[in-house]
C-alpha cells in the first residue's frame, strides 16, 4: 500500500495568521513530490515529522500531538493511507481544533476523489494528479481568518437570516423539484440561506465542506462538479450543479445522472425571476447577517451563535445599526473576527464541548459542568454561555460594566433564538 503524508505548516504572527502549506506525497520507496511549496522547508525536517511518526507505529505507539516551546505539532492517520501532519503556533488551545482541521482536510480529498482513490492508492503517479484538484479547496480550509467564516472552525455552517428566508424557501423548493432532487441549497454572501430538508439531513462535515468548496471556486454563472459525500456516501459519484442568480448568491442542487446542466439552465430564469427582489433584499442584509428589526446593546461588537443540534452557526462582527464612534477607540472588523475566534478556541475544548469532535474530552475531566464563562482586556471583553443545544460567544467594547455582560448576553440570546425570521 502507498503512504501518502501530508504536511500543513501555519505561522501565526501577532495578530495576524499567516497559513503556508505545503504538501508531500511519499511513497514506501522514499519518493517525494513537492505538490505545491510556498514555503521552503529543510528536507530533515519534513522526514523527522514522519520519521518519529511511523517509529512510534512500528513500536505500538499512537503519536497523535506533541508541543515545543512556542509550537505545536498533531499528527494523524486517516484510511490507513494518508497521514496528515499540522504544525502552528501554541495558542493553548485544544488539539479538538487542529484535529478538525485535519479532518476537513481529509473530507475534502473524499469530496472530490471519492473514498476508492484515497484509501486505496495504487498507482502514485494517478494520484498525484487527482489530488492536485483538492488544493484550492484545501486553501479554503485554511484560509485566513480576516477573510473566512467559522465554518471550518466550529464544524457549523454559516448561516444568514432574513425576513425574506420564508419565501425563498418556497422558490427554492419548488426549483429542487424541477431538477429532480431533494438536495438544493440558496447561498448568500459565502452563507447558507436557505436549504431542503434533505440537504441539511447532511453530516456537519458534509455541509461545512460543501459550503467552502462553493466560495472556493471562481465565480461563474454555471457549474457541473462531480462530488462524493465524504460521510454518507463516499464511494457513489453526485454532480453538484450550480447557478449564479446575482452577485454573491447562488442556488445549487445535488444530482445524479439527469437532468442535465444545459437542460436545468433555462429552468434558473423561470424559477428565480421573480424572487429578484427578495435576493437582493436579503445580500443587503451581510455583514449584519440577521434582521435589522432586532436591536442589540451599544456595546456589542460581535456575537457568534452555534446550535450543536442543527449543525448552523449566525455569526455577526457588524451588529449594531448605531454608529460606534461614541464609545471611542474600538476594534476593526477583521479584529473583531479575530478575537470571536481566539475566544471560541480557548473555550471550546477546555469548557464546553460542541460539533467539534473530541472537544468533550476536556470538559468531561471536571466535577461539575460549566455554563458560562468571560474574560476582560483593556481592549475588549468576552462573554460566553450555554443554554440547551445553543452556545453564544459574545464580544464588548472594554467600556461595558462586568457585571452587566452576563444579563445583556442572555438578552441578546433571547433576541436571537425566539425571532421568527431567525433559525438557527
Amino acid at each position: 500500500m502507498i503512504s501518502v503524508v501530508v504536511v500543513f505548516f501555519y505561522y501565526i504572527f501577532s495578530r495576524r495568521i499567516t497559513i503556508e502549506p505545503t504538501c508531500i506525497v511519499q511513497t514506501k520507496i522514499k519518493t517525494f513530490l513537492i505538490l505545491k511549496l510556498i514555503l521552503q522547508l529543510p528536507f530533515p525536517v519534513i522526514g523527522s515529522l514522519n520519521g518519529v511518526h511511523m517509529f512510534g507505529s512500528s513500536h505500538g505507539v499512537s503519536l497523535q500531538s506533541t508541543t515545543t516551546d512556542d509550537a505545536k505539532i498533531v499528527w494523524k492517520v486517516f484510511h490507513e493511507s494518508i497521514t496528515l501532519i499540522a504544525v502552528s503556533q501554541d495558542d493553548d488551545a485544544d488539539d479538538c481544533h487542529m484535529n478538525n482541521l485535519l479532518n476537513l482536510i481529509a473530507s475534502a480529498l473524499v469530496l472530490l476523489c471519492g473514498i476508492d482513490e484515497v484509501s486505496n492508492i495504487k498507482n502514485v503517479e494517478r494520484f498525484k494528479k487527482e489530488v492536485k484538484v483538492c488544493m484550492q479547496l484545501v486553501d479554503r480550509i485554511l484560509e485566513s481568518p480576516e477573510t473566512s467564516g467559522f465554518s471550518q472552525l466550529t464544524n457549523a455552517v454559516d448561516i444568514i437570516c432574513a425576513p425574506e428566508n420564508a419565501i425563498l424557501q418556497n422558490f427554492l423548493d419548488a426549483f429542487a423539484e424541477a431538477a429532480e432532487s431533494g438536495f438544493g441549497c440558496l447561498f448568500v454572501e459565502r452563507k447558507v440561506c436557505v436549504a431542503t430538508k434533505k440537504w441539511w439531513s447532511m453530516s456537519a462535515n458534509e455541509l461545512v465542506l460543501l459550503n467552502l468548496l462553493l466560495t472556493s471556486l471562481t465565480p461563474c454563472s454555471s457549474r457541473d462538479i462531480p462530488v462524493f459525500l465524504p460521510d454518507t456516501q463516499p464511494a457513489i459519484p453526485h454532480r453538484l450543479m450550480t447557478f449564479e442568480l446575482t452577485r454573491n448568491i447562488e442556488v445549487c442542487v445535488i444530482c445524479g445522472p439527469s437532468p442535465s446542466l444545459a437542460e436545468l439552465e433555462p429552468e434558473v430564469v423561470r424559477f428565480w425571476k421573480p424572487a429578484y427582489d427578495s435576493l437582493r433584499t436579503v445580500g443587503r442584509l451581510s455583514p449584519r447577517n440577521f434582521p435589522t428589526n432586532i436591536a442589540l446593546d451599544h456595546n456589542l461588537l460581535g456575537f457568534l451563535l452555534v446550535n450543536k443540534e442543527t449543525n448552523r452557526c449566525l455569526h455577526s462582527v457588524n451588529p449594531s445599526l448605531e454608529d460606534p464612534s461614541h464609545l471611542g477607540e474600538t476594534l476593526s472588523i477583521h479584529q473583531r473576527k479575530e478575537v470571536l475566534k481566539t475566544f471560541y478556541k480557548k473555550m471550546v475544548g477546555n469548557f464546553f464541548a460542541s460539533s467539534v469532535s473530541g472537544s468533550e474530552m476536556g470538559p468531561a475531566e471536571f466535577s461539575h459542568q460549566p455554563m458560562e464563562s468571560y474574560i476582560t482586556t483593556e481592549t475588549h471583553k468576552c462573554y460566553t454561555l450555554q443554554s440547551g443545544p445553543y452556545q453564544i460567544f459574545t464580544l464588548y467594547t472594554d467600556s461595558i460594566p462586568t457585571y452587566a455582560m452576563r444579563s445583556v448576553t442572555q438578552r441578546t440570546l433571547s433576541y436571537l433564538t425566539k425571532d421568527k425570521n431567525v433559525s438557527v
